[in-house]
């Protein structure tokens, strides 16, 4: 239920986003009508259109971006034809008369409009209306794409549009004695029919154009609407948010109070068993175990896997079974060669799992990357964390849970042991909460944002690109690119991609189609990176992709400023599926 409110409350913050702007004029040419025949059903249409198509492109590939993309067509197509209706009443009367004798007219100027023409216009408002995925539309998009296509999935999106429908019916209803007054006085008959055609029209070309995309950009960002709804979502549910989580601050548990969270964990189900034979929570029954849920290309894990690796040496003498459940967010993490190299290249001594059915994962009901889940010698979890931070209040839970099973305390004598020591050097180094200002940007267009190139944008097909001005957090293509699900793939040497970002590292996941070593060359603001080269480039820029991985491409030092990095692949067959920062 949390979720739902959090969703109908994000829907309702999107009239405070610029992103609202491109279906105003469609919900505004309306407010002449009663509510029941007009702006009600209307809205009605738009959040069914948008919840629907949503569910299908969170969850159901490559198929539902193409079938949006037509539905997009026709929608705009339609709404071209009610703004030329408006604009041309003869035009109305003609192409209305066959509509009438069917019973399913979708809009009539001259006299009243039924509810059935108000709810066909929503449905194409619907499909052409593309919320700013902010903090809240990230974690119901995560939920929806991680739980797969059920009633779960749609009535979370439901959920987000009806709140933006209520955002926009309240302003409708205080903006409407002012629109009726202007009408009447300025804008009478015919004159306002024709500026609300003109305005629609407008509004078609922008969408159809891709000039509402490029606004957009340069209007939307962390601000009021984001800004709130990450507050929203830290107070409501801390640490959640889309499908990696920042920095959770939270407080220690107290000792010997620990609640009964789950009795129900289990280990079963797994794909594949790494650096051990398979476990089980009943074998493991009188140890505590630490299950950490992660994928080795989320720099949120891989900043936490210093203290998890830490408390597997510090604790393993005394009882504590470290679990890694490798659940994975991208393709190339399924694979078995791959998450052993990243074992091995990570130095992960103790077992993990492969989860690549998400088996385990739904078994603790979890939602996030990272998260840990503390289980008692009696196979009960008993605390939870989900993100980064927590570090020592989830120590003082694994050193609880211990003496709780009856181990012996940790020697207070002696030196302690280097691989006791958490190793936050490199990607491991905590995020910078006051500087970062940009959030992980994915590529791929089933779950990335648009990027800024003129022209328009091709789904799975070559095409040539050509990069426009970048604002802040938003990306960019140059040269020959294939845009997939998943990544953005570079068809011949000398692509590039750029982004603009605010914060101390710039990260990519990066890979090769071929397997080969793909080189490609680093600009910080079009100059050589020097100081601020990340670890996997030199101070030249200079880097090799040898393995689908994170690779870090800038640590800035010094004050921290918004910026512009710029990869240039030497190389073809680059795949490149997101940025992350910190």
């Amino acid at each position: 239920m949390t979720l739902y409110i959090l969703a109908f409350a994000g829907g309702m913050l999107t009239l405070l986003s610029p992103c609202i702007l491109p279906v105003l004029p469609f919900v505004f040419a309306r407010h002449d009508r009663p509510a029941a025949q007009g702006h009600l059903p209307l809205l009605a249409g738009m959040v069914v259109a948008f919840a629907s198509v949503a569910s299908l492109g969170a969850v159901a590939g490559a198929w539902a971006v193409h079938l949006n993309q037509a539905g997009r067509w026709i929608a705009l197509a339609s709404l071209a034809w009610f703004a030329v209706s408006l604009l041309l009443p003869g035009v109305a009367g003609w192409w209305s008369r066959p509509l009438v004798r069917a019973g399913e007219r979708l809009l009539r100027v001259k006299t009243r409009s039924t509810w059935l023409g108000s709810a066909l216009l929503g449905v194409a408002t619907g499909l052409v209306w593309s919320p700013c995925a902010g903090p809240v539309l990230g974690l119901v998009l995560s939920s929806a794409a991680l739980a797969g296509p059920d009633v779960h999935t749609w009535l979370l999106l439901l959920s987000y549009g009806a709140g933006g429908a209520v955002a926009l019916a309240a302003a409708l209803r205080m903006g409407a004695r002012p629109l009726a007054a202007l009408k009447a006085r300025w804008l009478p008959g015919v004159a306002g029919r024709r500026l609300a055609g003109g305005v629609m029209l407008a509004a078609v070309l922008a969408v159809a154009l891709g000039v509402d995309t490029g606004v957009l950009a340069r209007l939307t960002g962390p601000g009021a609407a984001g800004g709130f709804e990450a507050r929203l979502l830290q107070r409501v549910m801390p640490g959640a948010e889309a499908a990696e989580l920042p920095l959770e601050r939270s407080g220690a548990p107290r000792p010997s109070s620990l609640p009964i969270e789950s009795t129900r964990a289990s280990l079963d189900g797994g794909t594949r068993w790494l650096n051990a034979a398979p476990q089980s929570i009943a074998a493991l029954r009188g140890k505590v175990v630490l299950v950490n849920f992660w994928t080795y290309s989320c720099v949120n894990c891989l900043r936490t896997l210093p203290y998890v690796k830490a408390w597997a040496h510090k604790y393993a003498d005394r009882g504590l079974v470290v679990v890694g459940v490798h659940t994975p967010e991208f393709a190339f993490e399924k694979d078995p060669g791959n998450v052993q190299r990243a074992l091995r290249d990570l130095g992960i001594p103790y077992p993990v799992v492969q989860d690549n059915d998400f088996r385990i994962w739904r078994s603790f009901n979890n939602r996030y990357w990272p998260a840990l889940y503390f289980v008692d010698a009696q196979g009960r979890v008993r605390h939870h964390q989900f993100g980064e931070g927590g570090y020592a209040a989830s120590e003082r839970v694994i050193e609880e849970l211990l003496r709780e099973a009856g181990a012996s305390s940790l020697a207070s004598t002696g030196a302690v042991s280097p691989d006791a020591r958490p190793d936050t050097r490199g990607l491991g180094m905590a995020a910078d909460a006051d500087t970062l200002r940009s959030p992980e940007t994915y590529l791929g267009y089933e779950k990335g944002s648009r990027p800024r190139v003129a022209g328009s944008v091709v789904a799975d097909q070559p095409a040539h690109y050509t990069a426009a001005p970048l604002q802040t957090n938003t990306w960019s293509l140059a040269g020959n690119w294939t845009l997939g699900p998943e990544f953005v793939q570079a068809q011949q040497p000398g692509g590039r991609l750029a982004v603009r970002f605010e914060a101390r590292d710039a990260n990519l996941v990066l890979g090769a189609a071929t397997g080969q070593p793909v080189r490609f060359r680093v600009t910080l603001d079009g100059q050589p990176p020097g100081i601020h080269h990340g670890t996997d480039v030199d101070a030249e820029g200079n880097g090799v992709a040898d393995a689908t991985r994170l690779y870090q491409l800038i640590r800035q030092g010094g004050a921290v400023k918004p910026r512009t990095v710029e990869i240039q692949f030497l190389d073809a067959g680059a795949r490149s599926y997101a940025f992350t920062f910190g």
